[in-house]
């Protein structure tokens, strides 16, 4: 009952496979800066120049130069989350593909949730936000172009852009446009080679992804639409160990995962509270 038969790379790869696969909001933002972590607390410095004015040329006068500013924006990786469970075997659990997969399934999905609950929580960094509103079938459709234009008029690009939704939006949405938004959530791979699921239509410029990590308080819900640009995000699997349990016949299976997230772009992100029951 050893541990010489404990293959981290199996568990690694299973959970983060897992991990992945059920990321709906994190899979929907700029994860550009991801670099390697040590520890929770560490901070990722993201530097940007000011917006470059253009002058108008006149024939044989001077042109007048300006000095370039920059800034930067802090993402601090100050979440760190784990599993700990207990296990009879190490080698009957390598032996058991099943159960081995259940743990890691169960155990990325986990973790995916706090992802997800985290940048879902982003919502009141927007820089743009639409009047609240009870949501039904017949006025759905205004709601969803009141937000199109919050960030057309931001000059917000409009490649990129992403709405998650909550089932009861995602219902009203197919009521309201049948043919249009689909019936069920598929998963789908992006231009830039990303996999989101939930993937449900794309309307008023925005890519729709159903799910129930949506932020609400009861039937309020806090939805919002933005630009892949308008989040960053950190996140990485540091480890997974087998440890013998002094106290009993058996082995421990334990992970640590880091990760941050903060909106770097507000003005690329729109959010509204939308009523729905």
């Amino acid at each position: 009952m050893g541990l010489e038969n404990f293959v981290p790379e199996m568990w690694w790869g299973s959970i983060f496979e897992r991990l992945r696969a059920n990321l709906v909001h994190a899979s929907t933002v700029n994860r550009d800066f991801q670099g390697t972590l040590s520890a929770a607390g560490d901070e990722v410095h993201i530097s940007e120049i000011e917006p470059i004015g253009v002058s108008t040329y006149s024939k044989n006068t001077d042109i007048t130069w300006a000095n370039t500013t920059s800034y930067t924006k802090t993402l601090r990786v100050d979440q760190a989350k784990y599993y700990a469970r207990n296990l009879d075997s190490i080698d009957k659990v390598q032996a058991n593909v099943d159960l081995m997969s259940a743990i890691s399934s169960e155990a990325g999905y986990g973790m995916a949730k706090e992802e997800d609950d985290f940048i879902a929580a982003l919502y009141t960094k927007a820089g743009n936000s639409v009047s609240a509103v009870t949501v039904t079938a017949g006025n759905i459709l205004v709601n969803l172009s009141n937000m199109q234009y919050a960030l057309d008029n931001a000059d917000v690009p409009s490649g990129g852009r992403f709405l998650p939704v909550p089932p009861i939006y995602h219902q009203l949405l197919v009521q309201a446009a049948t043919g249009i938004v689909g019936h069920t959530s598929v998963p789908k791979v992006f231009s830039d080679g990303m996999l989101v699921n939930g993937y449900v239509g794309t309307l008023f410029g925005f890519d729709l992804l159903m799910t129930t990590r949506v932020h609400h308080a009861s039937t309020a819900f806090h939805m919002m639409g933005y630009n892949r640009s308008a989040i960053a995000f950190v996140g990485q699997l540091m480890e997974v160990q087998a440890v013998q349990r002094e106290a009993r016949f058996g082995v421990g299976l334990k992970a640590l995962s880091l990760y941050g997230a903060e909106v770097i772009r507000p003005e690329a992100m729109v959010t509204c509270t939308a009523t729905m029951s």
